[in-house]
């Protein structure tokens, strides 16, 4: 069964997926990788956790935004 986001009695699984989309396209394209090689790689990052987390409010930024997080967060890695 697929998972559904709630956010104050509201669904907004759709609203997730599709930012999700934007953002893994968005990572795709600036590492140059497939879309699965990048959603693997964002699937592990603590970015994607909050994303996940409707609580956080991650899924109301703008996908740049996001992808931006992603970033900052895999240079603090390194």
């Amino acid at each position: 069964m697929e998972k559904k986001y709630m956010y104050k009695g509201q669904d907004i699984t759709l609203d997730i997926l599709f930012k999700e989309e934007h953002i893994l396209s968005i990572i795709a394209e600036k590492d140059g990788k497939k879309f699965d090689d990048s959603y693997d790689d964002f699937l592990q990052s603590k970015t994607y956790g909050a994303l996940q987390n409707t609580a956080s409010l991650m899924w109301t930024e703008s996908a740049e935004f996001i992808a931006d997080e992603y970033y900052r967060e895999k240079s603090a890695a390194n």
